[in-house]
């Protein structure tokens, strides 16, 4: 555990003791996902992320990592970026050969999967824990708590092997120690300093209602829309007057290309009880002005369309007109 310089806090966190203060990551790791087709072909993928947002991704086939954003590479230094890609690239290596050479002698069955997730997370009262954890076909494997690797109950004796053969390889355990306890602090906090404007960026919710398929007869399932906002945290709710309606269920929040969100919230109510219903978005960017879209009084998608499309077409029947009144006009002659 690490602690932040306090200055470098009161940069980054502006405000963090209250409700409006910084909502955008506050971790980094890296996701590793290794297939083992046979015992002489793998593939390996590495991603680098903030918490859910993908910053870096690895190039296979030239071994180096790619930066997503202008930002991504923190306040590393163009020499640690290229030790640390041939640190990875030797990591990778050593790993796939490793883990061959156990499922030899443990009689593993091919084709298995081994994914894992290790980085460091900024904790509110400043410090910083760094941690990585594995797993195997999906199931937990092995975690590490400080320098000690601790195999997961549910693994039996191969996980314990495993550990066995991590923590009697004392170069492996330095240079994870290094990694996880001193690069990883020091670059999450380079990271959220150097992309701090796109990072701490406000962007408004877009808002709007619908109805999807009838959950039986004489009911209506109405949903509310929001998406395009960022940071992450909002509050999507179906209301009758201030009254939140119990029954409201929300979709998981799922990404827009453009690191904005989406969700839905819909409520399933009987078709005469639909009056006064309305649907409230709550989101830092709104500063405390809410979202509320009444049920029959929103704009429903067909009247979105049309509003794009009519004076589309209004247009390029005026431009229609104009070019017929202005064409050069063409006269015959006769013999």
């Amino acid at each position: 555990m690490l602690l932040l310089p306090f200055q470098l806090l009161a940069v980054l966190l502006p405000g963090a003791d209250s409700e409006d203060g910084f909502q955008g990551p506050t971790s980094y790791h890296i996701i590793q996902i290794t297939s083992f087709v046979n015992s002489t072909w793998a593939k390996n993928q590495l991603s680098g992320w903030l918490d859910d947002l993908q910053i870096h991704g690895w190039d296979s086939d030239s071994g180096t990592a790619r930066f997503l954003k202008p930002w991504s590479k923190g306040n590393l230094k163009e020499e640690e970026v290229a030790e640390l890609n041939i640190l990875f690239r030797d990591y990778i290596f050593r790993f796939i050969q490793e883990i061959q050479a156990g499922a030899t002698k443990s009689h593993m069955e091919y084709p298995f999967e081994i994914q894992g997730i290790a980085g460091c997370e900024l904790q509110s009262g400043g410090s910083i824990v760094s941690f990585l954890r594995g797993a195997l076909g999906g199931l937990d494997f092995l975690r590490f708590d400080g320098d000690t690797c601790v195999p997961s109950p549910e693994a039996g004796s191969r996980a314990q092997y495993v550990c066995t053969i991590i923590m009697e390889n004392h170069a492996l355990v330095v240079i994870g120690r290094r990694l996880l306890y001193e690069t990883c602090p020091r670059f999450l906090s380079g990271v959220l300093d150097a992309g701090k404007a796109e990072l701490q960026r406000q962007v408004k919710p877009e808002a709007w209602l619908s109805s999807g398929p009838s959950p039986g007869p004489g009911r209506l399932l109405l949903v509310c829309h929001v998406s395009g906002f960022y940071p992450k945290p909002v509050q999507v709710m179906w209301m009758w007057g201030e009254q939140e309606q119990p029954g409201t269920q929300h979709s998981d929040l799922l990404p827009n290309a453009d690191w904005t969100w989406y969700l839905r919230a819909t409520l399933d109510v009987a078709a005469g009880d639909v009056t006064g219903l309305s649907c409230r978005v709550k989101h830092s960017s709104l500063e405390g002005r809410d979202i509320v879209l009444y049920w029959g009084q929103s704009t429903s998608i067909t009247s979105i369309c049309l509003a794009i499309i009519v004076p589309s077409i209004i247009f390029l029947l005026c431009l229609a007109l104009w070019y017929m009144r202005h064409r050069p006009c063409s006269h015959s002659s006769s013999s």
